[in-house]
């Protein structure tokens, strides 16, 4: 049938025409965000340097107890130790549901965690709809996808779909999930009786301008192929690491005197730094004290384009969460081999980075650095700084008032930035006590001799000046991504975002971990404070023990790693 354009339909066309260029123009104006670029995000290390977008902002829902709330009219934190955390939620639905995540898009749910996953199931609700596009058990969740043209054998509970070891890890009893979920209007997600104990849901929100895949709960072929080669790319952290077009890699000796200061290399140019290692002979370093001192004793600092000030500043073993020994571990960002302790942060500069280390012992120290660097493709007046310090306790007045006085300072900064993970480092120890028990060292649950826990800190965050934090977990081991550290055994684990690299058998000794969020970063504008509780003082006793001669202790210190813009000092 032929068609030509009268007076009549020439309007119509145009106005068509109109609409379709008016849509396109607005689509084109959008960032748009494909299911496999979130996947992405998961190992994207060069994301975590770019400025935050106004409107971008991230933060957690989960089971901490609501009595912990923030009077406005006094300026006070009413209960702020309150730990039932395992009875919170956003509101009740039907016959012993409970709404556990509510949020307007667009946004992405990064990770999920539980400390027991059971037979009740999780359903998860898109832009208002009735019907769930993920309605599985909860103990299901942590083990499958679903995937485009596979329906699961009903006959098999709990039969795998996929799988993804690194993406959903299981660490010392604790359910781990970073399969991203987008959502671009509003998402819900409810927990049905029987559901289980204990969840963390972290989410970033983007600005309208970002278009998000919609999701309905189905990975294609090209989704199932993007998370396998992303658990790939975990599974071989620590062996194998990122390259980039042009790079160039150095190799330095240094020997580090005792109570001096060296600068181990000056690089110039508008690149960054993409991978270093310090490497060491394990022949000499067989002894565990010496080790444990080139570990304390050894500081990196790090000072980008001339800054009057450090942004990297603290000693090796911490900034590469291993102390007091070198326990072998592998993280994404960081980690220990033998003779080598390695970092993946993504480092930019414009003009140049200069490379120290300063020894503050009473040893000399040999060990080799090797570092990566690259050429940027834009200009790294545009890009974030990293940081990263050490402190045992700084800023804990300042955090500690108007009845926050469990709150220990993780880090607290100015500016414009993400932050990006802690190590944290406790050294808590005990007198035995003079009553055995019949099981373990210390006994299970009532059948305690002594309360040893250090942890059950739920972490808090506050962004932007924020009185009530957007993260606020149900404890330390939570915040991490395992469960119930207070039952043994004490496991060692290590993943791609968590770690337990080292804790003494029984509990009573060292203890270090680390957690990273890469894809679930927290962006800030203004200001950022993280917390952890710390309910042990740093003397205790236990029970009615007189605290003035007891001979326990409970101690912290950490290393934070962030990111700021250019010429922001950190507040360390």
């Amino acid at each position: 049938m032929d068609f030509k354009l009268n007076r009549y339909n020439r309007g119509t066309f145009l106005i068509a025409f109109l609409i379709l260029l008016t849509i396109s123009l607005s689509l084109a104006a959008q960032q748009q965000l494909t299911y496999v670029d979130l996947i992405d995000r998961l190992t994207d290390m060069e994301y975590l340097a770019t400025p935050p977008m106004d409107g971008e902002q991230s933060g957690n829902f989960s089971s901490f107890d609501r009595k912990a709330t923030y009077d406005e009219a006094t300026n006070l934190y009413i209960d702020w130790d309150a730990n039932r955390d395992g009875t919170g939620y956003v509101r009740e639905e039907g016959d012993g549901d409970i709404v556990v995540f509510e949020k307007d898009g667009p946004g992405v749910i990064w990770r999920v965690w539980s400390a027991l996953a059971l037979t009740g199931h999780v359903k998860v609700f898109m832009d208002h709809g009735e019907e769930p596009i993920i309605d599985m058990t909860f103990a299901d969740f942590f083990d499958q996808i679903n995937e485009y043209g596979i329906e699961l054998p009903k006959s098999l509970p709990g039969y795998p779909s996929i799988n993804l070891p690194n993406l959903m890890p299981t660490l010392s009893r604790g359910r781990n999930r970073f399969i991203p979920i987008p959502y671009q209007e509003h998402c819900k997600i409810v927990l049905e009786k029987g559901w289980g104990m204990y969840y963390h849901i972290t989410y970033t929100t983007f600005p309208n301008e970002i278009h998000l895949p919609d999701f309905d709960g189905i990975h294609r072929k090209a989704d199932c192929i993007a998370l396998a080669e992303a658990d790939r790319i975990i599974a071989n952290r620590g062996f194998v690491r990122k390259h980039y077009a042009s790079e160039k890699l150095e190799s330095r000796k240094v020997k580090a005197i005792a109570n001096k200061e060296m600068v181990v290399k000056t690089i110039e140019g508008n690149r960054a730094i993409t991978h270093f290692s310090i490497n060491y002979n394990k022949n000499e370093y067989i002894d565990e004290k010496a080790r444990g001192a080139m570990l304390k004793d050894i500081w990196l600092k790090i000072t980008w384009d001339g800054d009057n000030k450090a942004s990297v500043m603290a000693p090796i073993g911490l900034f590469f969460g291993t102390y007091p020994d070198v326990y072998p571990y592998r993280a994404y960002p960081i980690g220990a081999l033998p003779g080598q302790l390695y970092s993946n942060w993504y480092m930019p500069f414009s003009k140049e980075a200069k490379i120290e280390i300063v020894n503050k012992g009473i040893r000399n120290h040999t060990f080799n650095i090797e570092i990566v660097h690259a050429p940027l493709d834009e200009s790294g007046d545009e890009l974030l700084r990293f940081h990263s310090k050490w402190h045992n306790g700084k800023y804990k007045e300042e955090v500690q008032s108007q009845g926050r006085d469990k709150d220990w300072p993780l880090i607290v900064t100015k500016g414009r930035g993400r932050f990006c993970g802690v190590t944290l480092h406790i050294q808590n120890e005990w007198e035995e006590p003079k009553e055995s028990t019949v099981n373990w060292w210390y006994g299970k649950y009532s059948a305690r001799n002594i309360w040893w826990w250090w942890g059950e800190g739920d972490e808090k965050f506050y962004v932007d000046g924020e009185k009530f934090p957007s993260t606020f977990g149900t404890g330390s081991e939570d915040y991490i991504g395992y469960a119930w550290s207070a039952e043994p055994a004490f496991a060692l684990f290590d993943s791609g975002f968590a770690t337990q690299p080292y804790t003494a058998i029984d509990g009573n000794g060292h203890t270090i971990v680390s957690r990273f969020h890469v894809s679930d970063n927290i962006p800030f504008q203004t200001s950022f404070t993280a917390v952890i509780d710390k309910y042990k003082a740093d003397k205790w006793g236990d029970k009615e023990q007189d605290c003035t001669v007891c001979t326990n202790i409970c101690l912290y210190q950490a290393v934070g790693y962030w990111y700021l813009m250019p010429g922001q000092e950190d507040g360390y």
